[in-house]
């Protein structure tokens, strides 16, 4: 089952709320003595995270299928990224360094073979319990805690940012588990922060500015690239590659800088051009991995009135 993403949790009566973990999503199934873990895309994950294959395959029940979430204590997202490796003594010595949890929320069928897919919320929640209740303290496995209050709810959305909890799941309690349907709604924390513009990027077709490269300077003095805006209007988008173009040189960034190549460089935007760093914009996130913004940021205004020395990586905190 999917989820929908919105600005502010739903209110009203039958609503129940849990915090939105910044992991893997996870089916973990056992039948017999097999057990698999199954990531959103359809792909076996257990190879991965031995270590929880190997909770589930020791559990005292024979049959289940639970839904939840792989998340990494120590190390978060980023530690889970890392698993992502083709060579198995790699993930043999992470899986023993940094254990991956499996964290709870739904149950499909109950260790008696009761296919629940079809019973309400608050059925399906009180089968999890009752499952996790027989499990042994060893188990390798958490459950997700639930509110239905819209309060505590808000106050969990305020909280999260960097407790490995990026928002606020809300699902209705007399809805059955639709797979493959946006039936959830999912609220994440927005934060902004003060960034310095080390550099750009041009358009792939034009000769325009098409990306801003952001960055924060450490305690050592050093400007670190964070990530990246292309929330670039185009009626701005001219004058200010003339802007651009007239602060370009060293020393662009002095720390961490871009790599040639991401996910979201063509070939000519692979190439970018370093400016002298007096320029500062406001830019809204949501997500930060290993002291980077995990996806593109949105600019919200331009600070005139802010010094490029006062944007400080402690921005990405909390």
């Amino acid at each position: 089952m999917e989820a929908r993403a919105a600005a502010e949790l739903p209110r009203g009566a039958g609503w129940q709320f849990e915090p939105k973990f910044d992991g893997f999503r996870a089916l973990a199934w056992r039948c017999g003595g097999e057990a698999a873990l199954i990531g959103k895309s359809g792909k076996p994950l257990g190879r991965y995270f031995p270590e929880v294959l190997a909770h589930l395959a020791a559990l005292p029940a024979q049959v289940f299928l639970v839904d939840g979430e792989l998340i990494i204590e120590r190390g978060g997202f980023a530690a889970l990224q890392q698993r992502l490796h083709p060579a198995q003594s790699r993930i043999r010595r992470l899986a023993a360094e940094t254990p991956a949890t499996l964290v709870l929320f739904d149950m499909l069928v109950s260790p008696t073979g009761l296919d629940l897919a079809a019973e309400s919320l608050e059925r399906r929640r009180a089968a999890l319990e009752s499952f996790f209740d027989r499990l042994p303290d060893a188990s390798g496995l958490q459950l997700a805690p639930i509110t239905l209050d819209l309060r505590t709810a808000q106050r969990w959305l305020r909280r999260s940012g960097s407790n490995g909890r990026d928002g606020v799941m809300a699902k209705r309690r007399d809805g059955p588990y639709r797979a493959g349907e946006r039936a959830m709604v999912k609220v994440k924390r927005v934060r902004t922060a003060d960034c310095v513009v080390g550099g750009f990027r041009y358009l792939d077709q034009k000769r325009e500015a098409g990306s801003l490269l952001l960055g924060l300077y450490d305690e050592a003095g050093r400007l670190n690239h964070v990530g990246f805006t292309s929330t670039i209007s185009g009626a701005e988008r001219t004058t200010l590659t003339r802007r651009l173009e007239a602060l370009a040189g060293p020393p662009g960034f002095t720390g961490a800088a871009p790599g040639g190549r991401s996910r979201w460089a063509t070939d000519r935007s692979a190439e970018w051009t370093p400016i002298r760093p007096v320029l500062v914009v406001e830019v809204a996130f949501d997500q930060v991995t290993a002291d980077r913004f995990r996806h593109g940021t949105r600019l919200v205004r331009w600070r005139l009135d802010k010094a490029p020395e006062q944007c400080r990586m402690d921005q990405l905190a909390g």
